[in-house]
């Protein structure tokens, strides 16, 4: 009795062709850009319930807990003030000096703790990484979130300040909102670019701190932005003018204050603001995205 050979219809098919027929992918690929986009929606009560965490973690051995989210900004702001304010005696240089020190400061301190943080993204959380599936961008952007809680925070605290020094409280105010919504595009796609940089270079958390303080000084923070004018050449001064920092800084200032040396019009601040949210916010996230299947391998 002769046998009839049953023919397999995927016997002639190449690898592809079977991954294409079943629906079947390389393992660890990179998403499209698009799709990637769609995970990181579909986890976002991942990130929110993961920056909460990272928020309470932050304070749970401290007696005082959350109310340091309070007395750190105003702590950081009493040192300075002394310093620069007293001692040194930039407070003669600007009406309301310690409105205008607090501004700065908790501004510049949301952008330096999401950039620090962002660095060991990647490298602080690599168990985490190893054993569950989520897009990684997952994680700078938690940060981001957790620091934006602590920012709201020390704005409650800043509106305080700002009144009682003798700032009207005025519809100008309302601008705090679209500021702080731009800086916060801003820090994350600087914490996702230093994820990735920070993934490659581990030595680069070293250096981070040096270059936030060199930032600081050459944002106006703790003295007024007319001693640029005063002491760099003209190039360097309208250089100053572009640095991110100092244009979210002065937005607030603009917006909380009446009478704060600037550096810009407020037209000029809002473009360079938006400009900077748009390009941090667009390259840090393709950056990042480019990478994702290096992360927690080797």
């Amino acid at each position: 009795m002769a046998s009839t050979a049953v023919a397999n219809p995927d016997a002639e098919l190449t690898q592809a062709e079977l991954a294409a027929r079943y629906g079947l992918s390389v393992a660890g690929e990179r998403p499209s850009l698009g799709a990637y986009i769609r995970q990181l929606w579909s986890y976002r009560h991942f990130i929110s319930a993961y920056a909460n965490a990272k928020l309470v973690a932050s304070f749970s051995t401290a007696r005082l807990g959350r109310l340091w989210q309070v007395l750190n900004p105003l702590t950081n702001a009493a040192v300075y003030f002394v310093i620069f304010g007293v001692v040194l005696g930039t407070s003669g240089q600007v009406d309301n000096f310690i409105a205008y020190l607090c501004t700065g400061l908790f501004v510049f301190t949301f952008t330096q703790s999401v950039v620090s943080g962002g660095v060991t993204a990647i490298t602080g959380n690599l168990g985490l990484i190893r054993a569950l599936h989520f897009p990684r961008a997952s994680l700078p952007i938690a940060i981001t979130l957790t620091q934006f809680q602590h920012l709201l925070a020390s704005i409650v605290v800043l509106a305080g300040i700002v009144l009682v020094t003798g700032e009207p409280l005025t519809l100008e105010w309302l601008l705090l909102v679209p500021a702080v919504l731009l800086q916060a595009i801003f820090n994350a796609g600087m914490a996702m670019g230093m994820a990735r940089l920070g993934s490659k270079v581990t030595d680069l958390k070293q250096l981070v701190p040096f270059v936030m303080r060199t930032w600081m000084y050459g944002s106006g923070v703790l003295y007024s932005v007319e001693n640029f004018e005063a002491h760099l050449p003209g190039w360097a001064a309208d250089l100053v003018q572009l640095n991110p920092l100092l244009v979210y800084i002065e937005l607030m200032r603009h917006a909380l204050m009446e009478s704060a040396p600037v550096t810009a019009s407020q037209t000029q601040s809002w473009l360079l603001g938006i400009g900077w949210a748009l390009v941090a916010g667009v390259l840090g996230f393709i950056y990042f995205w480019r990478g994702e299947k290096e992360y927690g391998r080797g």
